[in-house]
């Protein structure tokens, strides 16, 4: 079972591929503005003001970011999104009213990463409910001026629920779209890396269709297969035995694409030893089984 550091390391890493495709700068880019919300994709355990210095922050989120208890508070509300969104979106309210939610992005049985947004109000700013927020923040003895403050809360984006909950929609779809993206930058990322492992890569693409071990693709590149191991794993974030099922299950996907192509034709062919463990595999990986997913994508479109 994976261990929740090496959970998270492997999420900065899903987190970094992503937010470097134009798909995802693209949509954060059109997201922001058609919005006026703010956009973070966040790792695991990232622990964070995920909107701090965004373009679209709150005028009073970040008032309240400059003082230690408020941000405390917040903080708190972070850590405590993320763990109640780890299935499904997730909105919650600061002490202040404000709403901030979290969209789960999972890759397989896997969660790597939030899509967040917020810093908005439901309803109407009033005074009875600022009032309110100041006694909390007297009451922790945050230094604040609250001329400034008030302003601030008086300017806070509100958006019905209604559409809140359309925008939110609209996030749990992109999720999925990052998704299915994830397993692909993988593997295209791994690209970039130094010679010995870019001759890996070409010999593990040729050959994956066999069965091949890692002293095979060890030696092919004149590595022991320890450091070979550790080399792999520390320029492409994945071991050689994940690499190899990723690039077995694109493949699988590519060959699905014949709607002709029988599931278990497209394993063999791919290198899966078993159709067992292929279907492992594949659900780890995609997140549904092989035969869900050669119907889903040749199912009628609706009229």
């Amino acid at each position: 079972m994976e261990t929740s550091e090496s959970a998270a390391q492997r999420s900065r890493i899903t987190v970094a591929q992503l937010g470097r495709s134009d798909i995802y700068r693209d949509y954060e880019r059109a997201f922001r503005e058609t919005t006026g919300l703010p956009l973070k994709l966040r790792p695991l355990e990232a622990f964070d003001l995920p909107h701090h210095d965004d373009p679209n922050e709150a005028p009073f989120c970040a008032l309240m970011a400059q003082s230690n208890k408020s941000c405390a508070a917040c903080l708190q509300l972070q850590q405590k999104v993320e763990q109640e969104a780890r299935l499904e979106p997730k909105t919650l309210k600061c002490f202040a009213g404000l709403c901030d939610s979290a969209v789960p992005v999972r890759v397989g049985e896997n969660l790597v990463a939030f899509l967040q947004t917020g810093q908005i109000l439901l309803h109407q700013p009033n005074k009875a409910e600022f009032s309110k927020t100041t006694r909390q923040l007297l009451k922790w003895g945050t230094e604040v001026d609250l001329k400034r403050l008030e302003e601030a809360y008086f300017q806070t984006r509100v958006v019905s629920k209604r559409q809140y909950e359309s925008i939110l929609r609209l996030l749990a779809i992109f999720a999925q779209h990052l998704s299915t993206m994830s397993n692909q930058l993988s593997i295209k990322e791994a690209a970039g890396e130094m010679p010995s492992i870019a001759r890996a890569r070409v010999y593990i693409a040729e050959h994956q269709a066999e069965e091949i071990a890692l002293k095979d693709v060890a030696g092919a590149v004149n590595m022991s297969a320890f450091y070979f191991c550790k080399t792999f794993k520390k320029a492409t974030g994945m071991t050689f035995t994940d690499y190899l099922a990723r690039m077995r299950v694109e493949k699988v996907k590519n060959l699905l694409l014949n709607p002709h192509k029988r599931v278990s034709e497209a394993a063999y062919e791919a290198g899966f030893q078993s159709l067992s463990q292929f279907n492992r595999v594949f659900h780890r990986i995609a997140g549904e089984s092989p035969s869900v997913y050669r119907d889903r994508l040749h199912r009628p479109e609706k009229k």
